[in-house]
């Protein structure tokens, strides 16, 4: 056996997936990561729920992966789910969110690269002119054009050196943790796109949300905290599509 061989086979990924209410999207994500991921590959698909009250817990155990019950909230769920996953690389998704074919090859084949934290590019499920540019910027290896809905893939001993997301920001933490791993990590964006939903987009309006996303950007740039974060997408963007 070969050097490489050996090492290929120490890596095996954990798929962690949070969740929240996502009885329409969780089966077939599931579903899909196991069509399009080779098995001997994927350790486990943890899925995290923060209290779900409709047949998410029911869809996802029917499905045979591992489902943790977790309090609400992203970073504090996501914590949770590295707490327990037994593989040596962390792979955290959105529940509306699809991995590219073979997207356990592409991370493995980054992490022998010497890159050990990534993510995917992304476009939306959508032809809407708007969000496919704003997609198009995925491409740039640049924290700011980074988010959550890319996937984020991470070495878990690296993801335990840095003590994991930040509880506190209970919106944003995927970039808060991203800034983070720029800083002392090299960061690598795979060609490949992931197909997330625009499904927020189509509830709050394209050009209205994507302004209060740019202004959530904006005051984390000027130096605002979590608190200051959370209130604004509370105030623009959760209470309007309660």
């Amino acid at each position: 056996m070969t050097g490489l061989s050996m090492k290929r086979n120490e890596q095996t990924i954990s798929v962690i997936i949070p969740v929240l209410n996502e009885e329409a999207t969780i089966g077939s994500l599931i579903s899909h990561l196991r069509t399009h991921s080779l098995k001997t590959n994927i350790s486990e698909i943890l899925v995290i729920d923060g209290g779900s009250c409709d047949n998410t817990i029911a869809i996802a155990t029917q499905q045979k992966v591992t489902v943790l019950s977790s309090k609400k909230g992203r970073p504090i769920q996501m914590n949770l789910g590295a707490k327990h996953a037994k593989g040596s690389i962390l792979y955290f998704l959105h529940a509306d969110t699809l991995p590219p074919k073979s997207f356990d090859e592409h991370i493995i084949k980054a992490i022998e690269k010497g890159h050990d934290s990534g993510c995917f590019r992304m476009r939306f499920d959508t032809n809407n002119v708007l969000l496919k540019f704003f997609a198009s910027l995925t491409k740039i290896n640049h924290r700011v054009c980074r988010g959550g809905d890319q996937s984020l893939y991470v070495k878990s001993t690296l993801f335990k050196q840095m003590k994991g997301f930040n509880e506190a920001y209970l919106i944003y933490e995927d970039s808060e943790f991203i800034r983070r791993l720029y800083q002392i990590t090299n960061f690598t964006v795979l060609p490949q796109r992931v197909v997330t939903s625009a499904r927020k987009y189509r509830r709050n309006g394209t050009l209205r949300l994507q302004y209060h996303f740019g202004m959530i950007h904006l005051k984390n740039l000027l130096g605002a905290g979590p608190e200051e974060l959370c209130n604004y997408y509370k105030k623009h963007i959760l209470e309007q599509t309660q």
